[in-house]
């Protein structure tokens, strides 16, 4: 991975309250991850699941649509996933 990559993942990591940074494929497989690797693909792979059917609904109800972010808030936690065309 990259530097910037590196330099963005330790800049969001250094917020307050964040609990881990995990960076995934289209496939939903962890590429990098700040999170011990049970953790990241037990995540990754139910993030990618809800990920996929958010874009799904999305598509369906206008099909020049998509999915730029999903926020998922909560009593205890906070799951930010902002996807792009290859991750």
């Amino acid at each position: 991975m990259s530097q910037e990559i590196d330099d963005t993942v330790r800049r969001i990591q250094s917020h307050k309250g964040v609990m881990g940074v995990i960076i995934v494929n289209a496939d939903g497989i962890p590429l990098k991850s700040t999170l011990d690797n049970t953790t990241s693909v037990h995540y990754a792979s139910l993030i990618h699941s809800l990920a996929k059917k958010a874009r799904s609904v999305i598509k369906e109800i206008d099909s020049t649509n998509d999915l730029k972010f999903l926020r998922v808030r909560s009593k205890k936690h906070e799951i930010l996933v902002a996807p792009e065309h290859n991750y």
